[in-house]
């Protein structure tokens, strides 16, 4: 048993915010039916290269972009223009539980799919939409994407290197981050309705826009701003509230070291052979040495270029002191832990016998998370009924 066996997800959203929810949800159990243009499909589809070879070691059509957010789903294609595509659209909605859609806004009333028209044939029907900007406001109808909206959304002010440093600048995060977090922020709004539903027997609209997801996960640096008043600004790897909290380098490579409290920054203080800065009044709390941030992480600097970054990391961890080294992707999914944690899937593909994933990190004791069919091939499921689309894959 799934812990969402028996949902019904038609998804008709592209690139990775809504794909994301999709697969989310997909990965707990209900089932996703994804509905693409014909001949071209979903816009990832020919993000690449890379591409996912197959058994023998050729390239295939699908991109590497493409299968990150698209397992777990059955793919149809619909000429959404066509009379005949929004009529079967509107029959799959009808017995849909949850319609999730980032067409851009008012896009979806031209062809009689909008929240309005399918809640007529479903009342029930949770109905996500995801775009740039929201459903309300003086920029609803703009479209956007991921790294512009990193900067309107004031993400890359605060990411990259500070103006007196080399290679400053903003910087945009190393992923569609703000695509990510609003395809987890959807799940949540649908999980939400649907909790609702259960009660009222009624769905509704959940309308998320990147712009407002960006704000929202600017956290603590958004509450400088609000309640502090300070506008942040650039500070590369180092943390505008926690000092020391940022990267250092070693004799070898750089690496982090990540003092949360007191008592850790005592034993760093020991570690690096200077026990008297625990003392010292410049350092003694965090609120001093965020004051006296740059003496304390000159010494440190000082310090931790007499040895190897393998050396302090040893010495830290024996003293309990966060740290760790700035791993690349292959490295990462070198380390044990994140083997113990199961996070590599290996999955069937018709053309590939061990495609390999990244996997979902929910840990669920009951109804854990299925990995039952890879992302799908384009219209693979096209000559499936409507109601074949719904079994449980």
């Amino acid at each position: 048993m799934s812990a969402l066996k028996g949902l019904r997800v038609l998804d008709l959203s592209r690139v990775l915010a809504g794909p994301w929810a999709g697969q989310l949800l997909a990965d707990l159990g209900a089932s996703v039916v994804k509905v693409e243009r014909p001949d071209s499909g979903d816009d990832t589809r020919a993000w690449g290269p890379p591409y996912m070879r197959d058994d023998d070691g050729a390239p295939t059509a699908e991109s590497a972009y493409y299968l990150c957010a698209n397992r777990g789903k059955r793919s149809i294609t619909i000429d959404i223009t066509s009379a005949e595509g929004q009529a079967r659209l509107r029959r799959l909605a009808a017995s849909a539980d949850v319609l999730l859609e980032n067409f851009k806004f008012g896009g979806a009333a031209q062809y009689g799919l909008d929240y309005e028209s399918l809640r007529e044939v479903n009342p029930g029907l949770v109905y996500c939409s995801i775009t740039g900007f929201g459903q309300t406001g003086p920029l609803a109808a703009r479209p956007g994407y991921d790294f512009m909206i990193q900067a309107l959304g004031g993400l890359m002010s605060i990411t990259g290197a500070p103006d007196e440093e080399a290679g400053a600048g903003p910087q945009k995060v190393g992923v569609a981050l703000t695509d990510i977090m609003t395809g987890l922020y959807a799940t949540v709004g649908v999980l939400a309705a649907l909790r609702e539903r259960e009660q009222s027997g009624l769905g509704q609209h959940v309308d998320l826009a990147l712009l407002d997801v960006t704000a929202a996960s600017l956290a603590n640096q958004a509450t400088n701003y609000l309640v502090g008043g300070l506008v942040p600004g650039r500070l590369g790897n180092a943390h505008p509230n926690i000092v020391p909290y940022q990267t250092f380098r070693a004799a070898d490579r750089e690496f982090v070291v990540a003092v949360g409290n007191e008592k850790q920054f005592s034993a760093l203080a020991a570690v690096v052979g200077e026990p008297s800065l625990s003392s010292d009044e410049r350092f003694n709390s965090n609120g001093a040495r965020v004051k006296n941030r740059k003496a304390l992480c000159a010494l440190l600097e000082q310090k931790f270029a007499e040895r190897t970054a393998a050396d302090w990391l040893e010495a830290m961890e024996a003293k309990d002191v966060p740290s760790g080294p700035i791993n690349r992707i292959d490295e990462l999914f070198a380390e044990p832990q994140l083997r113990a944690r199961e996070m590599i899937v290996s999955m069937e593909h018709p053309e590939n016998s061990s495609l390999q994933l990244v996997a979902n990190p929910i840990k669920l004791s009951r109804t854990p998370v299925r990995y039952d069919h890879p992302p799908p091939r384009l219209g693979e499921h096209d000559m499936l009924s409507e109601s074949e689309l719904w079994d449980s894959l």
